[in-house]
């Protein structure tokens, strides 16, 4: 048989330290006027009793949960991983409460579902990651009166704090990377998902690549995964005019395109191929790829999620680009611009 466990309420607890229930109260609200004798009443009661204080609740009566729902598809990519991870810290660390949901489902029903808990919950803030989760969730979180701060997303609805990896520099120097290494035959491996921020990559790229006179190769298939780059290499790399360079879409392509071009292909990176990828993964740093990439920091967007959130709730959205520098490995011939030969 399974015992349910009885909770001490409030007034038990004041009952036992011999205060008052506004006392109790006061003791468990930050910044409130409390005395050192009885704060250390009621501690000292609530322990024996073993209270804890229901913060959904006391949330609900004051118009603030402290809850803040994170959005999210592809959980199981790295750095989705390690964006959700720094985020929720963040968060926790600043007495929030994360509420982690997942819309990778097929369909619209896991979004739906998202939204119905979000409302359900009253939370304070809505964060919702680049992907694919429905614009209904924006628009209706805004509609409740929720804050949302949305990343890499380019939803038209009115209203919330938008945080963009900067997707025009790093087209650029990706190509200037390449033809510093002598490339001349420039590829963009990218998936058939086009997220913003998948798009935005890429026209950056086209763009640079085009004004240096080149006109790079496209391929486009699949998700944004290890198996996509895969088959990319088995494409591009088998041609007789194959690339000599190519700009993977994230990290996790390029690994299965690296994979292929080496190991299946037989060809040497970076004196045959150069690659660079898009996300900076600590997987991207292993001796297997040691792949040039672009740093999309989880620290600095979890800062500036932070930062909107611990603002003023009645200022005006704010609009927020975070950089995406360049970090050199050895999978691009010769010496980063930084480093000395």
């Amino acid at each position: 048989m399974t015992r349910r466990r009885n909770f001490a309420s409030a007034q038990q607890v004041a009952d036992r330290a011999g205060v008052s229930r506004s006392a109790v109260s006061r003791t468990f609200t930050p910044g409130a006027s409390v005395s050192v004798e009885t704060r250390q009443r009621v501690m000292q009661a609530a322990e024996a009793l073993g209270y804890h204080v229901n913060h959904l609740a006391r949330g609900l009566t004051r118009q603030s949960s402290r809850i803040v729902c994170i959005v999210a598809a592809d959980l199981e990519t790295p750095l989705r991983s390690r964006m959700i991870g720094t985020l929720t810290e963040r968060l926790q660390h600043s007495g929030r409460v994360a509420m982690l949901i997942n819309t990778s489902g097929p369909g619209g029903e896991d979004a739906e579902a998202a939204l119905r808990q979000i409302l359900n919950y009253r939370a304070d803030a809505t964060v919702i990651l680049s992907g694919t989760p429905s614009e209904t969730i924006t628009r209706t979180c805004i509609e409740n009166g929720q804050r949302v701060v949305l990343i890499n997303r380019d939803d038209r609805a009115e209203g919330p704090d938008n945080i963009a990896i900067d997707s025009a520099l790093p087209g650029q120097l990706a190509v200037a990377a390449f033809r510093r290494a002598g490339c001349r035959r420039l590829c963009l491996v990218t998936s058939a998902q086009g997220t913003p921020s998948l798009l935005a990559r890429e026209a950056s790229f086209v763009a640079a690549a085009r004004a240096e006179g080149i006109e790079p190769a496209i391929w486009r298939a699949g998700r944004t995964v290890y198996a996509t780059g895969r088959a990319a290499a088995h494409d591009l790399l088998l041609r007789p005019d194959r690339p000599d360079a190519a700009f993977c879409i994230n990290d996790l392509v390029a690994f299965g395109f690296l994979d292929a071009a080496r190991h299946d292909i037989g060809l040497r990176v970076p004196e045959d191929l150069c690659v660079i990828g898009f996300d900076n993964t600590d997987q991207a740093a292993w001796s297997a790829y040691d792949l040039t990439t672009f740093d999309q920091s989880a620290e600095a967007v979890s800062d500036a999620v932070m930062a909107i959130l611990e603002g003023p709730g009645t200022a005006a959205p704010q609009r927020l680009t975070v950089p995406a520098p360049l970090v050199w490995r050895r999978t691009v011939r010769g010496p980063g611009p930084d480093q000395r030969p």
